[in-house]
């Protein structure tokens, strides 16, 4: 193992060995001899006892000087830091001053200070500060930074609050302590959208999103979801901003959808830029999503942030639990309940049953840009919301008061986390930390008895083995369940059922006839549900249920069967699902967002991984013919029913981003998908040509695609849009997306020799490559072609990227649990990949742990 590949364990954690006092940074800009002069104050820690050397993080620094107090010095350099040794430091405070010159032109991996298109800007989380000029980079050094920005473009920015500027340079002050990987800085021609906020004390807040020339209109969305998350923040959590501007600025060239640093968030441009014309009902929603996110970091994960790397899921999973707070207030919180657990279900379910499972805290790591994954993110939310469950509203209110009390200033840790629930509530604990050690989806079996009057439901949880944990103890899992009678009507509301062990039984006493359960109401945790419910059952829980999640889940687990019934006995689809389906479609005293998302049927991967579950071996080609068939069938059933409902949605009104006016275009939109495998596409195509937003152009240009018509919008698509890179993302993806599973990996080899195809911008890479991988029956196609074009893109990328190629090298997660030919092929790949000489830490990493496991 390399130097570069050194495992960092969580047992070994020290503090570091000096406090920083105070950072004074200068930049001198230039595009390829960047100098920047970094003024440190140092102070012995007293944490750590004794006289130490000083050992600072720099990588691809070139050093011009050193001095300690005025005198120079000679530190120890190599390829990882500096170090000087104890004795040429004094022994109590003292100021470390060093001048390095960097090249951001030549800085291709987009960590710490880097060109994009004619523009300066900086990602430094997690390590990237360390490429800027030598530093203590790790979260639990945190310090009070002034900067002084020097260069010949008009707007020079940084953290915290604007202190003076003049021809050529300004300077910023942020009183708030800060580790460096908050650190930001962006220099570039630029144009502000301007709005302003008042907190609830009185303090007036300038809002400024910074961009390209010419962009300025596309701010507006961005800005209102700005000020809508600053207000709930302070309505929901008692959470006020706490400096005189906030600044988010839009960059083309970013690995990340956004970074959080205090005062001047950076943000990947797809995730600000919108209007009707160039973004989907989709990209507002997560644009909105995302700058709350993002926000909300401003106290978990700024004024709050970790301890160390292992902590990531202590900022990253509350800050994302609170997005999906928000989300449901501002849309339907039912809505965005069954969204945010189809994301789950996709990514982090998928990452806990293959080579790459890891706890929500992990015990150690090679490569920690590798860790910013689904589990410390969207499971590390479900923690959190099973936390809420347990303790209750006024428990978890309490908690997070006392949390922002206690620690705020802090660089905290899961165990400090846990604290303040148990010193809020009274409750132990310890048994739900398993939540956090522990990795794997456990499985959550159930079976029922009905005895004069009484129902009794038992439960038995299994957790499976996962790399590097065999054996897991029994978790705590809370368990919301309803009880509907045969009738439909409710007659238990729902309740909260507490699991401590690993097999329990609960009682429902007094019932007049034996009733259906609604189990796992809200996915109030994050497991597998297996129960043996019959058809019928499905159906009066999707006819019946009062849990919209539940509801839903219904007709999906309906889905689920009659789809895994197709391609392992060939059976046809059932009546019974599309009758059940069909009530719910026309049903219009449903939200139409709920009613489009019970047409959209389980993805072809989910299916894999169902029925690997079943101990079967999944066929990608047998689960996409099945499902095409599905939708034919579902097509004919619902019959003329579809057109009227296509033309009853559409009210004329002029477009609005909102939930409601989103939720009829996904539903209107689901409908023209399913008449254009009845007409051969003539409505759609119309459609296309009537489109009055993004929304609708791509709806009806996917429907087109999806029964292999739609070439010549394709063409017109690109004519007009050909300059928005935004929008030619989704040319592209759509695109490979639809493609038939035998011309997937031919398309993508034809895309990428467009000229448009800049693979070096992580957008483009991702709408491409990443597009193929996500194409489930085209990626594992039998010919072994999908992996072989990833296989070849990943190893290109790999040196100027590393960060992204890791990213998307997990398309071969799930290599394992196909057939012997599919799984010689991945393999191949994988071992081309890891044979490559010079081969980046973040790539070899990743492609070990999957080779690993098969």
């Amino acid at each position: 193992m390399t130097d570069a590949q050194t495992t960092v364990h969580l047992a070994d954690y020290q503090p570091f060995t000096h406090l920083v006092e105070a950072v004074d940074l200068t930049f001198r800009l230039a595009p390829t001899a960047t100098r920047v002069i970094a003024r440190l104050r140092f102070a012995p820690n007293p944490a750590r006892p004794g006289r130490h050397a000083l050992r600072l993080d720099g990588e691809g620094l070139v050093l011009i000087s050193a001095r300690v107090d005025g005198r120079a010095v000679t530190p120890k350099l190599d390829a990882r830091g500096l170090t000087l040794a104890a004795k040429d430091l004094p022994a109590g405070a003292f100021t470390l001053e060093t001048e390095v010159e960097i090249n951001p032109q030549a800085n291709t991996a987009l960590e710490g200070l880097y060109m994009s298109r004619g523009m300066y800007c900086t990602q430094c989380e997690a390590e990237g500060f360390r490429k800027i000029t030598y530093y203590p980079d790790r979260p639990d050094v945190m310090a009070r930074f002034k900067v002084r920005v020097e260069g010949d473009l008009p707007v020079l920015l940084s953290n915290g609050n604007p202190v003076a500027q003049g021809p050529g340079f300004a300077d910023w002050d942020d009183p708030w302590p800060k580790p460096a990987y908050l650190f930001a800085l962006v220099a570039g021609d630029l144009r502000a959208h301007s709005s302003g906020f008042t907190t609830a004390s009185g303090r007036a807040v300038d809002l400024n999103i910074w961009v390209r020339p010419g962009d300025e209109a596309a701010c507006a969305y961005a800005m209102d979801s700005l000020i809508r998350s600053m207000r709930w923040d302070e309505e929901v959590y008692g959470r006020e901003y706490d400096l005189d501007v906030f600044n988010i600025v839009a960059v083309d060239d970013f690995n990340m959808g956004a970074m959080e640093n205090k005062g001047l968030n950076i943000f990947n441009s797809r995730y600000v830029l919108a209007s009707p014309e160039t973004a989907t009902d989709d990209d507002f929603a997560r644009i909105e999503a995302i700058i709350a996110h993002e926000y909300f970091h401003n106290w978990t994960g700024n004024r709050i942030t970790c301890r160390d790397w292992f902590q990531l899921c202590l900022k990253e999973g509350l800050t994302v639990f609170r997005d999906h707070q928000f989300s449901g207030d501002m849309r339907s919180a039912a809505v965005r309940r069954i969204e945010d657990v189809v994301t789950l279900r996709a990514r982090q379910f998928r990452e806990d049953a293959g080579p790459l499972a890891h706890p929500v805290r992990p015990e150690s790591f090679v490569e920690i840009n590798n860790f910013y994954t689904a589990t410390v993110y969207e499971k590390g939310a479900e923690v959190i919301g099973m936390l809420k469950t347990l303790v209750g509203d006024a428990g978890y209110k309490r908690a997070l008061d006392l949390y922002f009390d206690r620690h705020d200033g802090d660089a905290a840790t899961i165990e400090d986390w846990l604290a303040v629930f148990q010193d809020a509530t009274g409750r132990d604990l310890s048994q739900f930390k398993r939540w956090y050690s522990q990795a794997g989806t456990p499985v959550l079996k159930v079976s029922d008895a009905w005895e004069d009057g009484v129902y009794t439901l038992t439960f038995a949880q299994s957790n499976p083995p996962t790399p590097g944990q065999p054996v897991k103890d029994p978790k705590v899992i809370p368990i919301n369940v309803g009880l509907l009678n045969p009738n439909g009507d409710e007659v238990v509301p729902t309740i909260m059922l507490e699991m401590t062990r690993a097999k329990q039984s609960f009682r429902f006493e007094g019932l007049a006839a034996k009733p259906v359960p609604s189990i796992l109401r809200g996915f109030s945790a994050p497991v597998v549900l297996d129960r043996k419910a019959p058809p019928e059952e499905r159906a009066f829980l999707l006819a019946h249920d009062t849990d919209p999640f539940n509801k839903w889940e219904a007709g999906r687990a309906l889905a689920k069967d009659v789809m895994a019934e197709m391609v392992l006995k060939g059976t046809p689809p059932s009546g019974a699902w599309l009758d059940a389906l069909a009530a719910v479609v026309f049903d219009d005293s449903l939200d139409p967002a709920f009613r489009a998302l019970c047409l959209r049927l389980p993805g072809e991967d989910d299916m894999a991984q169902t029925i690997h579950a079943l101990g079967r071996m999944p066929d990608p080609a047998k689960i996409h013919n099945a499902r095409r068939e599905m939708l034919g069938a579902l097509a004919i059933r619902l019959g003329e029913g579809l057109r009227k409902l296509y033309d009853a949605l559409d009210d004329g009104a002029a477009f609005s981003p909102s939930a409601e006016q989103a939720g009829r275009r996904a539903l209107r939109l689901a409908a023209l998908a399913l008449i254009t495998r009845r007409d051969g596409g003539k409505l759609a195509a119309t459609a296309y040509t009537q489109a009055r937003s993004m929304t609708e152009e791509i709806g009806a240009l996917s429907a087109l695609l999806d029964i292999r018509e739609g070439k010549a919008e394709l063409e017109a698509f690109a004519r007009r849009w050909g300059k928005d890179a935004n929008v030619m993302d989704k040319w592209f993806a759509l695109q490979i997306g639809h493609a038939e599973p035998g011309e997937a990996a031919a398309l993508t080899e034809a895309l990428t020799a467009r000229p448009e195809f800049d693979w070096k911008n992580p957008n483009r890479f991702r709408s491409v490559i990443g597009a193929l991988a996500a194409n489930h029956a085209g990626f594992h196609h039998r010919s072994g072609g999908g992996y072989r074009v990833v296989a070849d893109w990943l190893i290109r990328l790999d040196p100027l990227n590393p960060q992204t190629a890791a990213r998307v090298s997990t398309a071969f997660e799930t290599w394992p649990r196909y057939d012997a030919s599919r799984r010689k092929q991945a393999r191949a790949a994988l071992e081309r990949v890891l044979a490559t000489p010079g081969l980046s830490g973040d790539v070899r990493e990743m492609a070990e742990r999957m080779l690993g496991a098969g």
